[in-house]
């Protein structure tokens, strides 16, 4: 049974995940010292992250990941990382120290080469926060992309559907392995994927298997 949390609007849902997100981050640091917590790009969970910015979150303890990136030049608009950093880190400069983005400019190979590196000498991710696209897509996860059956850490994305086509992604292991998953979606525009996640359908963000939704009454409405 999908654990969908309903809300009225996108603000309320933004609010909702923050909060629980901050509880499993805290829980987390209490049990092991430490919490490696994955992030996504994209708008609806960028006011989440700005709302998580507020809180008082044992900074100096938490290592946080982007899910994917876009293979465009660092300090590019719309690299993923770029948001973060903008929504994050706003009012806690020092704690993007253990902000960790990953190098797209090198190109998808080498940079998930490299990311990997990174990813493997963790003991594993402790909380992945996702967003979901309209095909129903997480991170740079896509239906039926080669992507997908990768069993590496992190996977070169190429030939997405969306600008641009050569991407790096967290891969599906990765993120199906994580100890808390978490989606967070909202808008009438997800209502057909959403429809396809409650019958169960094998979309990417279906194979994660999360844990928790946060979606609003417009994502929801048809189903």
């Amino acid at each position: 049974m999908v654990n969908f949390n309903v809300y009225e609007t996108p603000e309320d849902v933004a609010q909702a995940a923050a909060d629980y997100i901050f509880q499993q981050i805290k829980t987390c640091v209490d049990k092991k010292g430490e919490c490696h917590v994955v992030l996504p790009g994209g708008s609806t969970p960028a006011r989440c992250l700005e709302l998580l910015a507020e809180k008082s979150l044992p900074w100096k303890n938490i290592h946080w990941y982007p899910g994917d990136e876009r293979c465009y030049p660092i300090g590019h608009a719309e690299r993923n990382d770029s948001m973060i950093m903008a929504k994050l880190f706003s009012r806690q400069k020092s704690a993007s120290e253990n902000f960790h983005p990953i190098p797209a400019e090198l190109g998808p190979e080498q940079g998930a080469r490299s990311y990997a590196a990174l990813i493997d000498q963790t003991a594993g991710i402790d909380i992945v926060l996702l967003g979901m696209g309209e095909d129903g897509h997480t991170a740079s996860l896509f239906p039926e992309n080669p992507a997908l059956k990768d069993q590496y850490s992190v996977v070169a994305v190429f030939n997405a559907p969306k600008a641009p086509d050569e991407r790096i992604s967290i891969g599906l292991s990765t993120l199906k392995n994580a100890g808390k998953c978490i989606v967070i979606t909202t808008g009438k525009n997800k209502r057909e994927a959403l429809a396809k996640v409650k019958k169960g359908e094998a979309l990417p963000i279906t194979l994660i298997e999360p844990d928790i939704w946060f979606v609003d009454k417009e994502a929801v409405n048809l189903i």
